[in-house]
């Protein structure tokens, strides 16, 4: 069953929340979603677990309903899986950003030649987030073509969620050891590590506590769903309050195979305090991205 508004604004209200501030939501042009879905449509049997797309709605209706949720920013998480994709992404994603106020302008880049050429292009566009998929993209976030890349970024302060962990599935490049390497030669990067770095979590929040810079996103972590898989570590929730300013809720909208509170839910139910929450689901994004509402 698809989450109903007053579900989010009941956990909105109680909290005192203006709204929520979602770093991870997926907007991309239509043919690429549609093959987004095809694959975790058929990513239940590689996992043995089903994955049905909640919000398997066309772009309109998906927008109004992070609006009716109270999701006041958001983001277009959009990757190429081979070169000569990125660019043309990032023009669909300029214009989406454009048309679509609440969203923030996202961008992507893929290992090749003309990377810091149209990375350069899309932070003078006004991009302020970027995605990096190290799984499906299959590449080593260390390849001298990116090398660039990562010095603009972190000399302009814009983020990067990178989706770097080994779930759902191990690629060749993922994990924290990558991570690791990247972080030693663009010490002050500004990293968003996705999905708390599932299934890899203290790793990943090890390289959080040695680097300011780098924050971990809440999206699908905690759930029952990847609870089922390898659940997050019940010793580490001490460490999960201590670096609270550097939490941002994340929830992989629409391609989730729950309703969108049970995010919020899962959040709530660790037990870490309504500061925490408020922190997590609305105070750090608003900080990291400097809004105001």
């Amino acid at each position: 069953m698809a989450t109903t508004p007053e579900a989010v604004h009941a956990f909105r209200e109680r909290l005192g929340l203006p709204g929520l501030v979602d770093v991870h939501t997926h907007f991309m042009p239509e043919r690429v979603l549609r093959k987004v879905w095809d694959y975790f449509d058929a990513v239940g049997p590689l996992t043995g677990v089903p994955w049905p797309i909640t919000y398997r709605h066309e772009e309109e209706r998906r927008v109004a309903l992070l609006r009716e949720f109270g999701v006041r920013a958001f983001t277009a998480m959009l990757y190429p899986h081979k070169p000569e994709m990125a660019a043309w992404l990032n023009a669909w994603a300029a214009e989406f950003a454009a048309r679509t106020p609440d969203c923030l302008h996202t961008a992507t880049f893929f290992p090749e030649e003309d990377a810091p050429a149209y990375v350069l292009r899309a932070v003078e566009a006004g991009a302020r987030v970027f995605k990096a998929h190290l799984q499906v993209g299959g590449y080593d976030p260390n390849h001298e073509r990116l090398d660039a890349v990562w010095g603009l970024l972190a000399e302009a302060g814009i983020p990067t969620v990178i989706h770097c962990g080994s779930g759902p599935v191990p690629g060749k490049h993922t994990g924290p050891e990558p991570i690791a390497r990247l972080l030693a030669r663009h010490p002050r990067l500004p990293l968003v590590v996705a999905h708390m770095g599932m299934p890899e979590y203290a790793d990943f929040l090890d390289l959080a506590d040695r680097h300011a810079e780098v924050r971990l996103d809440t999206t699908m972590a905690f759930t029952d769903f990847s609870e089922q898989f390898r659940g997050f570590p019940s010793g580490e929730l001490g460490r999960l309050a201590d670096l609270g300013d550097r939490i941002l809720l994340g929830t992989d909208f629409p391609n989730i195979p729950y309703p969108y509170e049970h995010q919020l839910e899962a959040l709530e139910r660790l037990g870490l305090g309504d500061d925490w929450l408020r922190a997590v689901c609305h105070d750090n994004g608003a900080r990291l991205f400097g809004l105001s509402f």
